[in-house]
C-alpha cells in the first residue's frame, strides 16, 4: 500500500493524503515562487518533518529509557537558497524547558534527536544550527 497520494488541484496547489488515516494536508508555492503562500509549501513540510522527527524520536528515546518528557515545542526558520533553488539552512530552536532535565540527560536526548531518520536522510549540504532550551 502507498504511504500518501498527492493530487494536483491547480493554481500550485497539492493535496496530499495519507493513505492509512485519511489525513489530508494541502501545499501552496510560496509567494516568492509564484503562489498564493495560502498553506504550508514543499519546502516548509521538509522543515516541520525535520523538527516533528527530532521531537518523535525523542518522545520514543524517553520512552525506552523511562525518562519523563511532557512537552516541546519547536520553531523552524527556514533559509531559501537560489542556483538551484533550495532550502540552504534551517535554524531549529527547540525549547524543553518544563522537563527539568539534568545535563546526562539533556546531552542524551540531543544526540537521540539530532540522529532522526530524517536527518540522516537530507544531503548534508543543508546546514542545520540548533538552539536548544532546557
Amino acid at each position: 500500500m502507498a504511504t500518501c497520494k498527492v493530487e494536483y488541484l491547480g493554481g500550485l496547489r497539492t493535496k496530499c493524503t495519507h493513505m492509512k488515516s485519511g489525513v489530508e494536508i494541502f501545499t501552496d508555492a510560496p509567494i516568492d515562487n509564484n503562489g498564493k503562500g495560502e498553506c504550508f509549501s514543499p519546502t516548509d513540510l521538509v522543515a516541520a518533518a525535520y523538527s516533528s522527527c527530532m521531537i518523535t524520536i525523542i518522545g520514543i528515546y524517553c520512552e525506552a529509557n523511562n525518562i519523563v518528557f511532557e512537552h516541546c515545542t519547536s520553531e523552524v526558520d527556514k533559509i531559501m537558497t537560489s542556483e538551484p533553488r533550495r532550502i540552504g539552512e534551517l535554524q531549529i530552536n527547540l525549547d524543553f524547558q518544563k522537563n527539568q532535565w539534568g545535563e546526562d540527560i539533556q546531552k542524551r536526548v540531543i544526540r537521540a534527536g539530532e540522529a532522526c531518520p530524517v536527518a540522516k536522510t537530507v544531503d548534508q549540504s543543508l546546514s542545520i544550527k540548533f538552539n536548544y532550551q532546557f
